[in-house]
């Protein structure tokens, strides 16, 4: 792995695990981060943060970085109905000036796409942003020659992740309900499913496709290859808390499945995700 790194987004969920294990490997990381998710009690002693929009990476005065992690985005789906503009903003324009400026300090990237890009892209503004960030990359990677590889993230949970009822995943959003001895909300009947995979896994994958000199055609599937319904999840939290549930309507981009599909290349790099959602569930504390 290279000695310097840019994590963008590194004070937001996944890149906070992602700093918290780079550090430990003695690598020189710095973050950049707007904060408008991300939060400044993640940061890491260890790593040094820049506060700024992803769009003003070409002016950072620091450079000779080896690897880009780009995790910085409008991540949610319901938001990005709300505020079209501030997806396409954080997601397109932004990966585009994360490209422009790899392309000129030779950055190898890995950017952080999502398992959307296996939906249709028009069924939301985040799908579709997502789905044009992918297509930015491959455009620099073909016809620029910039060294940027496509992982996929699935459903993510673990340590650091927004609680926010607005902006977190749906275990976020009922371990804050659960703390707040609320009913926890199920969209629509409940019997969508989704590939959830722990937060360790996505590091472990992100860090070893950095460190390949394999060129994946696509992109690196980042998921368990396992789904369980809402409702499944539910019976895992009430197990555990003895909570309630309420049904609320069902949301536009609420797919009914995500899954991983099968990728044997990342299967080269040696990473095998574990299935650690009920064990999760189990040792959390409210």
């Amino acid at each position: 792995m290279g000695k310097k790194v840019l994590v963008t987004g590194g004070a937001g969920f996944i890149g906070t695990n992602l700093i918290n294990r780079l550090v430990k490997e003695n690598v020189e990381v710095f973050s950049l981060d707007d904060y408008s998710t991300g939060n400044k009690d993640n940061e890491s002693r260890l790593a040094k943060y820049i506060k700024g929009d992803i769009e003003t990476i070409v002016n950072i005065a620091e450079s000779n970085f080896d690897i880009c992690y780009h995790l910085a985005a409008q991540s949610r789906v319901q938001p990005s109905f709300e505020d079209p503009e501030a997806s396409f903003r954080a997601n397109v324009q932004g990966t585009l000036k994360v490209m422009e400026w790899a392309k000129e300090q030779n950055v190898k990237v890995i950017y952080a796409g999502s398992s959307s890009k296996h939906h249709d892209p028009s069924d939301s503004p985040y799908a579709m942003t997502k789905f044009l960030g992918e297509e930015v990359c491959k455009l620099y990677k073909k016809s620029y020659d910039v060294n940027v590889e496509i992982s996929r993230f699935y459903n993510v949970y673990g340590p650091y992740a927004t609680l926010d009822e607005k902006f977190g995943n749906v275990i976020g959003i009922w371990i804050s309900q659960a703390m707040k001895e609320k009913p926890l909300t199920i969209v629509g009947d409940g019997e969508q499913r989704r590939d959830f995979i722990h937060v360790d896994d996505i590091v472990d994958g992100l860090i070893r496709i950095a460190n390949t000199e394999l060129k994946h055609e696509d992109a690196w599937e980042i998921g368990t290859g396992i789904n369980y319904s809402v409702n499944e999840l539910f019976e895992m939290f009430n197990n555990q808390f003895n909570v309630t549930s309420i049904n609320i309507d069902d949301q536009p981009g609420n797919y009914r499945k995500t899954l991983r599909i099968n990728d044997d290349m990342i299967k080269k790099l040696g990473w095998s995700p574990q299935d650690r959602l009920n064990d999760y569930i189990n040792g959390l504390k409210l």
